[in-house]
């Protein structure tokens, strides 16, 4: 291709090309030449600008400090120019500009004019701002938190960076841990097992675990850990994020709660024996003599009629005394319970107690199958606790029991259609000695309870117990 057949191709080229500004100056800056990248960032046509000197595109503090003036002496001296600034469309807005002003000098040395290729990176800028915003949010976020530790390890496990949260957790100021090996933090006892976390790590992607870790001043905290391996878009480890929580109070309260929950368990279960045994005591001696005395009394009135209204008298007290011994007897150990179950047991009750206290009552089931007597006996307490407030407090004209297996274990509900909680609000602390007490039982066997209600709309004692070796 001739000579003027290339400078046409480039030529039309640079016409053509709309993502960067492409025009020339004369030596004193008037602009001689107008691309079409050149109109679409600047907004000027080529009949509005040719002819313009190029500081027209400078904003006024620019101009006060003849910026343009000193990027050409600049270009001139070292051939070309680099810049990045503010500059302005016709419109008056500005944009970010990335500028490269290069002097054309012709054969003989002579200064021909100037070059211009000018970028809009106002979207660019605007993002890398954003970036910097968000990463200097979030460095200041992590650099604040004080109830975790966050940190970062080199890939050698070296500490690289240190926040407040880590400095009250460990102890450490910044200056005193950065650059140490984080196994400073681990016990004697545990002198492979940072390398081994690190490794687990790297395979994994990420490690938890919780364990005994060391203070500045040697004290222990328990601490949950999670280390997640740091991979650059190539795939290569660049480091470890590091979060640590001292759990060491969690863990004491924890242990405490244990600890309470065995000792009510224990007590729970003693309670129960001696209530069998009280149960029993009364049925097998104080009941079985009580009846005899009545069919005493009853063999004496026809023996000696002129004796048979006071006989009678006697006889209707012994029988209230039965019948009040009974009561008590099936307060203290569901009669039944060992022989027929969890179901008979609870309909026995409703029947003896609830029955003639006014409330309609039904107990529906799901079970596959009794569960065990300790199960049996703590569910029957719990609900036991729950009817006795219904009949006291809830001002109730029905009640329901609902049995289902649930999660390995047996759930409970409790409905009542009465005053609902804010009428119980006021009640004796007795209640709320229930109500705990409620809790505790299905607590103390690794269950939980909640109570729930509306004013006006019931109450539902709602709780779940698990069945140990599933149901008999």
């Amino acid at each position: 291709m001739p000579a003027d057949g290339h400078e046409a191709a480039l030529n039309l080229l640079v016409q053509n090309v709309v993502d960067y500004a492409i025009f020339l100056l004369d030596p004193r800056g008037h602009i001689i030449t107008w691309n079409a990248g050149a109109e679409r960032i600047k907004g000027y046509q080529a009949d509005e600008i040719i002819g313009r000197h190029f500081s027209t595109f400078y904003p006024p503090e620019d101009i006060a400090a003849d910026k343009p003036g000193r990027e050409l002496e600049t270009a001139i001296a070292e051939g070309r120019l680099e810049d990045e600034g503010w500059r302005l469309r016709k419109d008056g807005t500005r944009f970010w500009a990335n500028v490269i002003i290069t002097a054309l000098f012709d054969e003989t040395g002579a200064l021909q004019g100037f070059g211009k290729v000018t970028r809009d990176l106002t979207e660019r800028r605007d993002a890398e701002n954003a970036l910097r915003e968000s990463e200097e949010r979030f460095r200041l976020i992590v650099q604040g938190v004080s109830d975790y530790g966050i940190f970062m390890l080199d890939p050698g496990g070296r500490v690289a960076s240190w926040n407040a949260g880590a400095e009250r957790i460990n102890g450490y100021r910044a200056d005193e841990i950065i650059g140490k090996h984080f196994s400073i933090f681990y016990p004697p006892e545990d002198s492979g097992k940072p390398a081994r976390e690190l490794e687990t790590a790297i395979a994994r992607g990420r490690l938890e675990d919780e364990g005994w870790r060391l203070r500045k001043d040697g004290s222990r905290f328990w601490a949950n850990v999670v280390i997640t391996a740091l991979f650059d878009e190539t795939g290569e480890l660049r480091g470890f994020g590091k979060v640590t929580r001292d759990l060491t109070e969690r863990r004491s309260a924890e242990s405490a709660l244990g600890e309470r929950r065995r000792l009510l368990a224990h007590l729970v279960e003693a309670q129960e024996r001696e209530r069998r045994r009280i149960a029993w005591d009364v049925h097998d001696d104080s009941i079985q003599a009580m009846v005899a005395v009545g069919m005493r009394l009853q063999l004496l009135a026809a023996q000696l009629p002129e004796h048979a209204a006071r006989l009678a008298r006697l006889d209707e007290a012994v029988t209230g005394a039965i019948g009040r011994l009974r009561n008590l007897v099936f307060g203290l150990r569901p009669p039944g319970i060992d022989q027929h179950g969890l179901v008979t047991a609870l309909t026995g009750y409703l029947h003896e107690v609830v029955g003639p206290a006014g409330p309609r009552f039904g107990l529906r089931h799901t079970l596959a199958a009794e569960p065990s007597a300790e199960t049996a006996i703590t569910i029957f307490r719990i609900c036991q606790e729950a009817l006795v407030n219904v009949l006291k407090h809830a001002d109730a004209s029905s009640v329901e029991l609902t049995l289902t297996s649930e999660d390995g274990g047996i759930r409970v509900l409790v409905t009542d259609d009465g005053v609902g909680l804010t009428g119980r609000e006021p009640a004796a602390a007795s209640e709320h000695f229930g109500l705990i007490e409620m809790r505790e039982r299905a607590e103390a066997v690794d269950g939980w309870w909640t109570i729930r209600g509306a004013p006006g709309e019931g109450t539902t004692v709602d709780f779940w117990v698990p069945a140990p070796g599933g149901l008999a």
